[in-house]
């Protein structure tokens, strides 16, 4: 691998959906871009999501508009980068089983209008034949978006890289950074590069990444882990992405079987309790997948904010921006930020 650049604008740290949308839409406009990522492009957070890219986020219209714009984008992602998105179209549906679940999304149904997220609250009969796994039995009602698409995470990494590339941005892996100097002196085992604005886009290592360069950026880093269930005994029609919003359980098909999340254990609790407790959500709220078995999927970190909403800023005093904490959002909304970021490095 040829040395690192003595200098470079902009160098971007971190090679998943976010960093490299944001290296893409840099390069694009004639901004000298160097990317570093530590491992392989795409192999944190942007490797463990569930792959589905939607527009309603409950309680939290300045995401759905984030998300709108990137969806916009990601419709001719690949007349642009020339890669395939694979997107299929199976909805987002939020079922609520507490009446002031319902009252919440009533209060902010106008904000998600406002914010260009098409959703709406339908019966709890309704939302049982949207998704027939469903027992109706303590449904009150649900939220319908039916803009969400199932579609290939590492495509959208190897799409941006790729324009990026084409536009003139160097992307390096197995570099990673282990020190920012305050005058943008970035520093890697393979080397220094100096850089008039540093973009921290490093997804569950920000906050470490940030603290280099004496930034106090409010991220978390959490583990996730999916799961998959047995194939089930009826053929799966198509089935929209659900999310159970007292327990923040998550199912959507995954060819014949069924991807499962729901959060992860509490501070006091086993990985076995919590999978126990899974399994009994599951057959509750799916009567027909009761005692169904689960095995590993796949697992990682995101990288969280203290309200779930991703930070995409710039440090008041020195040349340091990030686009940081989406929580594990950051797929449906990684466009935006590119678009936003490459907006602050220009000065607008």
């Amino acid at each position: 691998m040829s040395p690192l650049p003595e200098r470079t604008d902009v160098v971007v740290i971190g090679g998943g959906v976010v960093g490299t949308s944001v290296a893409c839409h840099l390069a694009e406009t004639g901004i000298r871009t160097v990317l570093l990522e530590r491992g392989t492009l795409g192999s944190g957070a942007s490797g463990a999501t569930a792959g589905v890219l939607r527009t309603y986020f409950p309680g939290d219209p300045q995401t759905g508009g984030l998300a709108v714009r990137s969806l916009a984008a990601y419709q001719s992602f690949t007349e642009r980068t020339g890669t395939p998105l694979g997107l299929q179209r199976v909805g987002f549906l939020v079922v609520f089983t507490e009446e002031h679940q319902v009252e919440e999304f009533r209060r902010t149904r106008a904000a998600q209008h406002a914010a260009g997220v098409d959703v709406e609250l339908v019966t709890a009969s309704e939302a049982v034949r949207l998704n027939p796994l469903l027992g109706e039995r303590g449904v009150l009602a649900a939220a319908w978006a039916p803009e969400a698409y199932a579609c290939d995470p590492a495509a959208i990494v190897r799409g941006y890289a790729a324009a990026a590339q084409e536009a003139g941005a160097d992307l390096r892996t197995e570099t990673p950074v282990t020190g920012i100097g305050p005058d943008g002196q970035v520093h890697t085992p393979r080397g220094s590069i100096l850089a008039e604005t540093v973009v921290c886009a490093a997804g569950p290592w920000s906050r470490t990444v940030a603290s280099m360069a004496g930034v106090d950026l409010p991220v978390t880093t959490y583990p996730i882990e999916l799961l998959l269930t047995d194939a089930p005994a009826a053929p799966l029609s198509t089935l929209p992405m659900t999310l159970h919003a007292s327990s923040g359980l998550r199912i959507r098909a995954w060819k014949d079987r069924i991807l499962v999340g729901m959060g992860r254990p509490g501070p006091d609790e086993s990985r076995q309790a919590w999978l126990q407790r899974l399994s009994r959500q599951l057959g509750t709220t799916y009567p027909v997948l009761d005692g169904i078995r689960l095995y590993r999927g796949w697992s990682g970190a995101f990288d969280g904010s203290p309200n779930g909403s991703g930070f995409i800023g710039r440090a008041p005093s020195r040349p340091f921006l990030y686009a940081a904490g989406f929580s594990g959002q950051g797929l449906c909304q990684a466009p935006a930020a590119g678009e936003t970021v490459r907006d602050l490095v220009a000065g607008k």
